[in-house]
């Protein structure tokens, strides 16, 4: 295999960065993957050390430096100022991570966030390519401690003119999520996110229930529980209907650990019908990703890929 045909990428997230060097064939054409702690706790720095440390591992089991690589950020990249926000990371935020990391690697950086790497990921070598390989237009759900969302058309992210393509978490779902750390109130992050869940269990019962438990605990007819599980269900369908009726995209891959409720694709599926602009019935695939955490990695190393 020429070595320009090798893709390179790394998924810096909040506790460790992890690092692959691939082939064309994806997940079963590694030639290198590993990690290392981010070590965040001790600044932008050091972090921006780690990674420098990591990709030194890379050279060294490639046998050569690239001119490229793909990183994928817990936060989003201001196209105007160059600098990152959002970031969970907090050391990350306010700092122009791609110039820094150029300037420190050497060579060429493209940056996206964990959504858009996780879409872009399952429409190239995931779900989509194996069960919908005709899908020109995909979008991808992180359901989790967060909620975000990340825009594929034709294999490559939309970011656009803001870099916020596809930040479906932080439109206006329900004033009963209450206030968001963005500023604003009711946002999908603060109703669908599984804390938000948890915490609307918590105030019908007074207990502190992981969802999964909640879950079984609706299964059993447990009222607070099965309204919890309504409440998912019905406002993910008001959420995503909206995605629909813009973009109307071909399929919509769903990870995060919100995202492995079974009723989100049946009841939520179901729910979309009340709200999309098509008589009730919905056509658009709602699915389970399958690279589980190698999506972020996966995904970064694709962001240079879009033209191979």
């Amino acid at each position: 295999m020429k070595v320009r045909d090798l893709l390179w990428g790394i998924d810096l997230g909040g506790t460790k960065a992890e690092g692959v060097i691939m082939g064309q064939g994806g997940p079963d054409d590694i030639i290198f993957r590993d990690r290392v702690p981010t070590g965040a706790e001790n600044g932008y720095d050091h972090l921006i050390g780690q990674v420098r440390m990591l990709v030194h591992m890379m050279e060294r089991k490639a046998g050569y430096r690239p001119e490229r690589i793909g990183v994928g950020t817990p936060g989003t990249l201001d196209p105007h100022l160059g600098t990152m926000r959002g970031c969970n990371s907090e050391c990350l935020n306010g700092k122009p991570l791609q110039k820094d990391l150029m300037q420190t690697l050497g060579m060429d950086v493209a940056i996206a966030n964990d959504a858009n790497c996780f879409a872009l990921a399952e429409t190239r070598q995931g779900v989509v390519k194996r069960d919908h390989p005709k899908a020109q237009v995909v979008f991808g759900v992180i359901l989790g401690t967060g909620v975000g969302g990340g825009l594929v058309v034709h294999g490559k992210i939309v970011h656009g003119p803001h870099g916020i393509g596809g930040e479906w978490g932080h439109n206006f779902l329900d004033e009963s999520g209450g206030q968001c750390y963005c500023g604003k109130i009711g946002c999908v992050e603060r109703v669908l996110s599984g804390p938000s869940l948890e915490r609307y269990y918590q105030g019908l019962t007074g207990e502190a229930v992981k969802l999964p438990d909640i879950r079984s605990k609706a299964l059993k007819g447990e009222d607070a529980a099965v309204k919890t599980l309504q409440r998912l269900t019905s406002l993910f369908g008001k959420a995503i209907s909206v995605v629909i009726n813009i973009v109307d995209p071909d399929v919509i891959v769903i990870g995060g650990g919100v995202g492995q409720i079974p009723e989100i694709y049946s009841e939520g599926k179901q729910a979309i019908a009340q709200y999309i602009f098509n008589n009730g019935f919905v056509q658009t695939p709602i699915v389970a990703p399958v690279l589980g955490d190698s999506a972020g990695v996966f995904g970064a190393a694709y962001l240079f890929a879009a033209d191979k």
